[in-house]
């Protein structure tokens, strides 16, 4: 019997794993995970990293070599994490080829220091993606103002992009747009559209903790706001992948933007641990999922259902109408977690560094 993971498939979702470290390399786990229950990708990001590299003794050995080749600690940093996303990348090219593309993904981030540096963006996504050489990477670029112009410019040398932190569709609707001018660059350049990949990566449940936060105890629309949200951005993905400018770019071979969930293990203990894979099954999307996610639909506590973000469109739009008359200002709430999720990953990009700095005075 496959398992509830493996059938999100079925539903025309790919779940991917949320999570990349050495020790699953090693001891087989990431590939376990492939072939039990047909995850289909794998992103990262630098507060993974910074966890993989404080625990344990995996990276000893490799950090004690980029110290022999007398690398500093941030270039040790990139040396260690393209290995792993080289060798998971590697690992995922069957299911790739096999799915022509359409599948196989991993994501690595470019520095969280350089969210509001176009220029900078867009030169360590290129050195990112040619150092990999595999087509089967996505650079994941934040979907800050000045992102925007970076993700445009990266679809039209034909890097493969993951857009990560979106929380407004505001700014969903600017993604899908950087992605269809990258794609109209690329044809002009008389490049292949079906060799690029994009997600648009859309942030779930910090939506509801955030938004949580600013109402009351036990007030209705406490945990509604985020699969709201979410369900919003699916209609408008539907609605900006039709019509004459998207069948422009589709008759020549160019690929759905797909949605991806991310951050979708529950935060409060009082919500469904499956909340927001359940509500958000739909074609053409991807759910990331951490461990707890993952462990939660191991034990079969999802309840899977056919299109389920396109259930009760009408009710999503009402509760966010409904935030506002609870004095929920949700543009704050979203420019908000936007500000606050650079903040995060830049915190722990540097913690990163600290930890490789000890870790490399006790192996030296």
């Amino acid at each position: 019997m496959a398992s509830q993971i493996a059938a999100l498939n079925q539903f025309g979702q790919s779940p991917w794993y949320d999570n990349l470290t050495r020790s699953l390399l090693l001891d087989g786990g990431l590939a376990k995970f492939f072939s039990e229950d047909d995850i289909r990708g794998v992103t990262s990001n630098p507060t993974i990293f910074e966890k993989a590299m404080g625990t344990g003794d995996v990276y000893d050995e490799g950090l004690a070599a980029c110290a022999e080749d007398g690398l500093g600690i941030e270039d040790s940093y990139w040396r260690l994490v393209t290995e792993d996303v080289a060798s998971a990348a590697d690992l995922l090219r069957g299911v790739y080829d096999e799915t022509g593309g359409a599948d196989g993904f991993v994501s690595l981030e470019v520095s969280p220091d350089l969210a509001h540096d176009t220029g900078g963006t867009c030169s360590q996504a290129k050195e990112l993606f040619e150092d990999l050489g595999r087509p089967n990477v996505m650079i994941k670029i934040p979907a800050t103002e000045d992102g925007l112009p970076a993700i445009t410019a990266m679809i039209a040398e034909g890097i493969n992009v993951n857009v990560t932190l979106i929380f407004a569709l505001e700014r969903h609707a600017q993604v899908i747009d950087a992605y269809l001018t990258g794609l109209e660059q690329l044809a002009e350049k008389g490049g292949d559209l079906a060799k690029v990949s994009s997600v648009a990566s859309f942030f779930v449940s910090r939506v509801d903790t955030e938004t949580d936060r600013r109402l009351p105890e036990g007030h209705a629309l406490r945990g509604k706001a985020a699969v709201a949200n979410a369900k919003l951005a699916y209609q408008l993905f539907t609605e900006q992948f039709s019509g004459s400018r998207w069948d422009a770019l589709a008759a020549k071979g160019a690929r759905l933007q797909r949605p991806l969930w991310a951050s979708t293990s529950t935060k409060n203990p009082n919500y469904p641990p499956t909340l927001y894979v359940d509500e958000l099954i739909g074609k053409d999307t991807v759910n990331t999922l951490a461990q707890a996610s993952i462990d939660a639909l191991h034990e079969g506590q999802a309840t899977l259902r056919v299109d389920s973000v396109e259930e009760d469109v009408d009710g999503a739009k009402a509760t966010l109408d409904a935030l506002a008359d609870a004095g929920v200002d949700f543009d704050d709430v979203t420019a908000t977690l936007e500000r606050e999720g650079v903040a995060s990953f830049s915190a722990s990009f540097h913690d990163a560094f600290n930890t490789l700095e000890k870790k490399r005075a006790e192996v030296s």
